[in-house]
C-alpha cells in the first residue's frame, strides 16, 4: 500500500528514555503536523487513579473513575518542554513527569479499561491525520494504518543517563542505580503485558538513537517521510 493510501500519521514507538517526546516534537513542527503524547495521556489517567484510591483489579471500578475524565494536551511552553497536560481542568503537566508516575502509567497501561478509553481517544484525535503520534502501541494498535511508522531504541544505561540528566536539570535528586533498575523494569512489564505489549510494528523503521544525536535521528526520520 502507498503512503498515499495510508493515514497521514506518523507513530514513534520504543521503550522508555530513547528520546521518543523530544523526536516527536521536532518531527510534527518540522512536518507542521500535531504531536500526540500518548504516555502522558496514561500518566494522566495513573495519577487520576492513584489519588481515587481506586483498587486496578476491580475493572468495574477503573471504568467508572475513567467514565467522565477529562484529558487535554497543551502545546509545550517552549522548544524543548514537555506538553502540558489538564486532567478534569486541572494542570498536572509537572505531577505526571516524574519516575515514580512513569511506573503508574506502565502499570495501568496494561488495564483493558484503560485502553480502550485511551486508545479510543487517540484515535478520535487521529482521525483528521497530519499527526505524529509518540507511545508504545502506536504503530501496532492505536494506528495500524499509520503511513509511516518508526520504532527507536538504546541501551537501558543510556537511557538512565538521558533521563538523569533531564530531572538534574530540574532540580531534582536522581539515584542512577534505582533510576537504571525503574527503567529495566519497566521495559519488561511493557513487553511481557498481555494487552498491546511494547513491539516493533512489522513495517516500522528502527533506529537506535543511542549511536545518534537527537539531530541525526530527526534527519532520519525526516528523510524518511519526506
Amino acid at each position: 500500500m502507498s503512503d498515499t493510501c495510508r493515514e497521514r500519521i506518523v507513530t514513534i514507538d520504543g521503550p522508555a528514555g530513547v528520546g521518543k517526546s523530544t523526536i516527536s516534537r521536532r518531527v510534527s513542527t518540522s512536518l507542521s503536523f500535531t504531536y500526540l503524547d500518548t504516555g502522558a495521556m496514561y500518566r494522566a489517567v495513573g495519577l487520576k487513579l492513584k489519588e481515587a484510591g481506586v483498587d486496578l483489579a476491580d475493572a468495574g471500578a477503573v471504568r467508572d473513575c475513567l467514565d467522565a475524565i477529562s484529558l487535554k494536551l497543551l502545546p509545550a511552553r517552549a522548544g524543548n518542554d514537555d506538553v502540558g497536560v489538564l486532567l478534569d481542568g486541572r494542570d498536572v503537566s509537572q505531577e505526571i513527569r516524574s519516575p515514580e508516575m512513569s511506573m503508574i502509567a506502565s502499570t495501568v497501561s496494561a488495564l483493558p479499561a484503560v485502553r480502550e478509553k485511551l486508545t479510543l481517544m487517540q484515535q478520535e484525535i487521529g482521525m483528521a491525520g497530519q499527526i505524529v503520534a509518540e507511545g508504545r502501541d502506536t504503530g501496532t494498535v492505536v494506528f495500524p494504518g499509520a503511513a509511516w511508522k518508526f520504532y527507536l531504541d538504546a541501551a537501558p544505561r543510556i537511557r538512565m543517563q538521558r533521563r538523569a540528566e533531564q530531572l538534574r536539570s530540574q532540580g531534582k535528586l536522581v539515584n542512577e542505580d534505582e533510576l537504571l533498575t525503574m527503567i529495566v523494569k519497566r521495559d519488561h512489564d511493557d513487553q511481557s503485558r498481555s494487552i498491546a505489549p511494547l513491539c516493533k510494528a512489522v513495517d516500522a523503521v528502527v533506529i537506535d538513537t543511542g549511536l545518534l544525536s537527537i539531530d541525526e535521528v530527526t534527519e532520519a526520520l525526516l528523510s524518511r517521510i519526506q
